[in-house]
């Protein structure tokens, strides 16, 4: 049976345990650098591919890269944590899960690890984009509460994404099986989305799965705050949404947490 620790017990333990997973981050400084070339690629190849595309009647006008930017990040943060569960069958193959399941550290210690880790990773990820597409020439009329919002809606999305992965991880155990299921979800849930193409000009059916998709809430609720006059009551609705459905995917991940640690 999982007991709960001190709270701050579990503060203590998800701080060290936290900064256990970063530090092994930051001696493969290569991966990071790695993670974000591919985002920077989709940027600036389709940025200036598609570029013409703001001309055409229905869109909007404006800026094709200041459009994609909010899409890019956010698809950074799906794709990128989509790969979490790697890191948790690594953890039970190497025996590093089973480890710490039999000392004093917490339960709950090492879940927040997991997700406080997902956070700040995306979090440098998504600032760096944020960062490339203004050098690239990309306007922030919305000031600093923009780009805060493009990350925090980033967090909350690889939070969903990146627990669910887990959960698979430690569910079915194989390599094979998460990388199916990525490929499966990934560029379907992208390109059901306003990440490339305005909601105007979609048909119709595909607006309606995209109304349902978080990847969208993301995106809408980063391109408004980063606009000259945002909807801030609806990007607090699409965050909320994404807040809501990152506790319940958390929750996921702690039951089938629980479902592992019965089985060893």
């Amino acid at each position: 049976m999982m007991t709960t620790a001190p709270f701050g017990t579990t503060i203590n333990h998800t701080w060290h345990l936290t900064g256990r997973r970063l530090h092994a981050v930051l001696r493969q400084p290569a991966f990071v650098v790695i993670s974000v070339i591919q985002p920077a690629i989709w940027l600036f190849l389709f940025g200036q591919l598609f570029r013409r595309v703001v001309d055409i009647p229905g869109f909007g006008g404006g800026s094709y890269l200041d459009y994609l930017i909010p899409g890019i990040v956010a698809m950074n943060a799906m794709s990128a944590n989509m790969w979490a569960g790697m890191g948790a069958m690594e953890e039970i193959e190497r025996g590093t899960l089973n480890r710490f399941l039999v000392s004093p550290a917490s339960r709950v210690a090492l879940m927040n690890a997991n997700v406080v880790e997902l956070a700040v990773n995306t979090t440098v990820q998504s600032v760096i984009i944020l960062l490339l597409g203004w050098f690239g020439g990309a306007h922030y009329p919305g000031g600093i509460a923009g780009p805060v919002v493009v990350v925090v809606a980033s967090i909350l999305l690889g939070t969903v994404f990146g627990t669910l992965s887990n959960a698979c991880g430690m569910l079915v155990r194989q390599r094979e099986a998460i990388i199916g299921i990525n490929i499966f979800f990934l560029l379907p849930l992208t390109f059901l989305s306003s990440a490339f193409m305005a909601p105007s000009l979609m048909p119709g059916w595909m607006r309606h799965i995209a109304a349902c998709n978080p990847l969208n809430w993301a995106v809408q609720a980063g391109r408004s705050a980063l606009s000259v006059d945002p909807d801030w009551s609806g990007v607090a609705v699409r965050c909320g949404g994404l807040l809501a459905l990152a506790v319940v995917c958390v929750a996921i991940s702690v039951a089938t947490f629980r479902s592992y640690q019965k089985s060893v």
